[in-house]
């Protein structure tokens, strides 16, 4: 009898015992933390530096002029962006700007220095960034392979807590979860960025009104 025989009776048998209907499993999670809009995106830019993220703000008039300051400090000449991404946020980018396509090869989004892409909410509890393959984030691929990710977060996207953005999202969709760039550590403690996805993340923090301390 091989082991796969075996594995597969053993969950046979746990399935007989099984209850005979779906478990309601309870999901009152808290959903209804704020905090003032100063103090909840100190939280988020705090954590967000320590995770190595570079964080930037301004208004949205102010948008297409800083994309294009983050892109050439970064040395980035060709950029892509997704399908839906608004295309006046670089409007004063002067490089090359490669509109993804399910036609482009995930091995070819190597050859672009950065990309570029909204996102769908934003915890500031975890500095984590959610994406959720919205028009104006794209597929997954475009933000694992480049290099460098440009990510735009909106200050009226950002919750306080994992429930309250978890709230915003439709479980549904394919979720990416950025908690600053790519890294990871092995047995010896040595950390390594960039393993298994962008290793420079660069968060720009938009505000409707010009922000209370600029960068």
């Amino acid at each position: 009898m091989s082991s796969r025989t075996v594995i597969l009776g053993r969950i046979r048998e746990a399935l007989v015992d099984a209850p005979p209907t779906p478990v309601t499993v309870p999901r009152e999670y808290r959903v209804d933390r704020t905090l003032p809009d100063a103090e909840r995106i100190d939280l988020l830019i705090d954590r967000l530096e320590d995770y190595d993220a570079r964080v930037y703000r301004c208004d949205t008039a102010h948008l297409p002029a800083m994309l294009a300051r983050v892109l050439t400090d970064a040395g980035a000449r060709r950029v892509g962006v997704p399908t839906g991404l608004d295309e006046s946020w670089l409007a004063d980018f002067g490089g090359e700007v490669v509109v993804d396509g399910t036609d482009i090869p995930a091995p070819d989004l190597e050859d672009l220095d950065a990309v570029v892409t909204g996102s769908a909410v934003t915890c500031a509890e975890t500095g984590t960034i959610f994406l959720d393959a919205g028009p104006d984030q794209g597929r997954r691929a475009l933000t694992l392979v480049p290099d460098v990710h440009v990510c735009v977060v909106t200050v009226d996207s950002v919750e306080v807590g994992v429930p309250e953005a978890l709230a915003r999202l439709v479980p549904e969709r394919p979720t990416t979860l950025v908690s600053g760039p790519s890294a990871t550590v092995d047995i010896e403690l040595e950390r390594v960025q960039g393993v298994h996805g962008p290793r420079h993340l660069h968060v720009v923090l938009v505000d409707q009104a010009p922000p209370r301390t600029p960068s």
